[in-house]
């Protein structure tokens, strides 16, 4: 068997297995055990020691490896964080039957079981080749990840969840219409529907067909990814969801539908004319999500939404990036790997701090140095590398975007783009602020006085951390931070490779 049909056959066989797993201690052992063999073939397919069976289905380019290592990295890492994220159900570790699906009413089964699915669903869309192939691996993320939305089980999680699945399928359905577009543009004597086959006979495509494919790619993988005004899902979504899947939510799947943009895109950047436009697009939609969130953040009263807009913003960096061109489509693929660390390592904390504190309002939390002192000290480092301050990678890559708008004589934009990122940092920087520093907080959400015993209080009053709550967080800002002071050569030309993919210089 294909080792590129493995990596995403496993985690379907461990998804299924723990569906029908009754003990929570082995759930928790495959959950693991999934994530360490989905890492070691990643490992396989980006040293380029595998060869994909057929070029009409699977790539292992650059895009790929950049990609499939993040998803990957966070989902082992999302697993480290949930073994003790997830409690025991309630409901019993009772046997599972299949004819009566009795399995259903074990929320950490199905959630741990559709963990599995979901990281298989995305494995598909990022290698796969083929772009109908491609588009049932990013509607197989959705259905995967809707029961992960609805873990609690009550009404705002119900409520995230229809959303979340009605607005995406939506956009799924208009991203299909424009594969079916992409094909009217393509010529007879194209062998492979696939990117690098349309690329080979991009002087015989249809361009008015494919410019009209690519503005429903756009809009339709645009509402997965978050772009603005399509993203009113993702507040409600990453609110609501357990932190581990936010983490995923956020750090791997918007890189998914991402990806299925620029697979399109590459076959537009073939073209000047359809790259024209496409670049056009990517700075509209990418300048507008950034104001958008830096306005919702401005006065965001719910810091697990105010993470989230987060994410519309630096997704509508990364669009701003590739649609200026040149150096800032490398600067926007690393600013990917850089956001994805970062912003899955902050859901992860605000977890730690919902669990705490059993409210995600702000003004009802503050001294989270007090009281999670490593907790809230990763908070405010974490804090720092998502709004792009220096030495973490983010800087250099805003910075590179930044300094590419101003060579190309984009004032305007350099100058929008610099000041929504300013008001993103006064936003976020007053909620960091009010919850880690000030008193000890007494009471809790509700007004009753806080049981710090019942939170395994210390001698000198700080509240126990696992470790396993915070050593994900620890490893992934300390990368985004070494990344900001050193980049790798196997990484960095990994980067350039894709640039150059998508018709961008090496960074």
């Amino acid at each position: 068997m294909s080792t590129l049909w493995l990596i995403i056959l496993f985690p379907i066989l461990t998804g299924i297995t723990t569906l029908f797993t009754k003990s929570h201690k082995i759930r928790k052992i495959l959950l693991l055990i999934c994530s360490v063999v989905h890492m070691a073939l990643t490992v396989f397919i980006c040293q380029g020691s595998i060869t994909p069976a057929t070029e009409s289905w699977f790539t292992t380019d650059a895009l790929t490896k950049i990609f499939l290592s993040i998803t990957s990295l966070l989902y082992f890492g999302a697993s480290l964080y949930a073994l003790t994220y997830l409690k025991p159900d309630e409901d019993g570790d009772q046997p599972s039957a299949l004819l009566d699906l009795s399995f259903l009413r074990n929320k950490n089964a199905v959630f741990m079981g559709c963990m599995h699915f979901f990281l298989a669903a995305m494995t598909l869309s990022i290698v796969s080749a083929h772009f109908g192939l491609q588009w049932i691996g990013v509607e197989a993320t959705t259905l995967a990840s809707t029961p992960l939305i609805y873990h609690h089980r009550n009404k705002k999680s119900l409520e995230a969840a229809w959303k979340y699945l009605i607005i995406c399928s939506v956009g799924i359905a208009l991203a299909l219409m424009g594969i079916f577009f992409l094909a009217m543009a393509v010529p007879a004597q194209v062998e492979f529907f696939t990117p690098r086959g349309l690329s080979k006979f991009a002087g015989y495509l249809r361009t008015d067909w494919l410019q009209v494919a690519f503005i429903f790619v756009l809009v339709g993988y645009g509402t997965k990814v978050g772009f603005a005004p399509m993203h009113t899902w993702l507040p409600d979504a990453h609110s609501e969801a357990p932190s581990p899947a936010s983490a995923l939510l956020s750090g791997a799947l918007l890189n998914c539908a991402l990806l299925a943009i620029l697979r399109v895109y590459q076959v537009c950047a073939e073209i000047p004319a359809v790259q024209t436009l496409a670049s056009e697009l990517f700075v509209l939609f990418g300048l507008v999500s950034m104001a958008i969130s830096g306005i919702f953040i401005m006065h965001q009263a719910d810091y697990k939404r105010m993470l989230a807009y987060s994410s519309v913003e630096h997704m509508g960096v990364m669009a701003f990036g590739f649609g200026l061109g040149k150096v800032a489509v490398a600067a926007a693929l690393f600013h990917a790997i850089c956001h994805s660390l970062i912003k899955s390592s902050l859901f992860m904390l605000a977890g730690n701090i919902l669990s705490a504190y059993q409210t995600k309002k702000v003004e009802k939390i503050h001294g989270l140095l007090r009281t999670m002192p490593v907790t809230s000290v990763l908070w405010l480092a974490g804090f720092l590398a998502i709004t792009g301050t220096p030495p973490f990678g983010t800087f250099m890559t805003e910075f590179s975007i930044l300094k590419t708008a101003v060579e190309s004589r984009n004032y305007l934009f350099g100058a929008l783009y610099l000041l929504f990122l300013v008001l993103v940092f006064v936003g976020m920087l007053t909620i960091f602020s009010t919850m880690a520093l000030g008193k000890k907080m007494t009471v809790n959400s509700e007004g009753q006085p806080i049981d710090y015993k019942e939170l395994n209080l210390r001698k000198d009053g700080t509240i126990y951390e696992h470790p396993l709550q915070y050593i994900t967080p620890i490893i992934f800002l300390a990368a985004a931070l070494y990344l900001g002071c050193n980049i790798p050569e196997p990484i960095l030309q990994t980067i350039n490779e894709a640039s150059a993919i998508l018709g961008g210089k090496a960074l």
